[in-house]
């Protein structure tokens, strides 16, 4: 089973305050990328996976898509999405992506924003996935960036020009690490690029983009806090087709 840190209170309370719990879509400065990518959602069925509050799957029914069904392993994410939602085509429920079995050719677009990480055996649900998917069907996902969950030495390094430079280390060496944000033992499997896009082809995906997410230096303009992603890749999205 994976860690359900987003049940703990302090976590649950911090993660809540986020730009992106906040304003939804429109607070995560990596939506523009994603939503590029998205096919037509009219008439779609839409799988969320890790669907947190609810905000994505509320657009895609917005956006034309038949039916949502919006899986996450947090009983207080679960509750705040059906709260927000007014919707009988929209199925929040609760479920472990490490243990989900999802119904055979059911879906046109499989979904996730920053949840897969969390996941141990990759594989596994990149297979339940692919079988979901009906012929064409789209799986767009982001994830952390193996370059930003791999641990940094201790102290950061400053180069000639005064910026904050992100040593890495051990990025080869796959499996659990554990982190401090917003609560202690934050759980995360770190897997490199190449694991993450071999197991995708391997289950039959056919990679259709890949980007190493950085801010416009529109947005930079207007939220100069973005500035550390320059400097390296905290995103990963991908977006692959059946």
């Amino acid at each position: 089973m994976a860690q359900n840190i987003y049940d703990n209170s302090e976590f649950f309370a911090g993660y809540s305050q986020l730009a992106r719990s906040v304003h939804g879509l429109d607070g995560a400065p990596e939506w523009p990328s994603i939503r590029a990518l998205l096919p037509d959602l009219h008439g779609k069925r839409v799988v969320d996976l890790g669907c947190g509050f609810g905000w994505f799957a509320r657009w895609a029914k917005q956006h034309g898509a038949e039916t949502v069904l919006g899986l996450d392993i947090s009983a207080r994410m679960i509750a705040r999405a059906k709260a927000s939602t007014d919707d009988k085509d929209i199925q929040y429920v609760l479920a472990d992506l490490e243990q989900v079995e999802l119904p055979e050719a059911e879906f046109d677009l499989a979904y996730s924003s920053l949840a897969l990480h969390y996941v141990e055996d990759f594989t596994k649900l990149i297979g339940h996935v692919h079988r979901a998917l009906r012929g064409g069907g789209h799986f767009i996902f982001s994830i952390e960036h193996p370059i930003y969950m791999a641990p940094m030495r201790p102290g950061w390094s400053v180069d000639e020009d005064g910026r904050r430079t992100w040593p890495v280390s051990r990025y080869s060496l796959e499996g659990p690490r554990s982190t401090d944000w917003l609560a202690k033992g934050v759980l995360k499997q770190h897997r490199t690029i190449g694991t993450t896009l071999n197991a995708l082809i391997g289950a039959g995906f056919s990679v259709r983009h890949v980007q190493e997410w950085a801010p416009t230096a529109q947005q930079l303009a207007v939220q100069p806090d973005l500035a550390d992603e320059v400097e390296r890749p905290m995103m990963l999205i991908v977006s692959a087709q059946r």
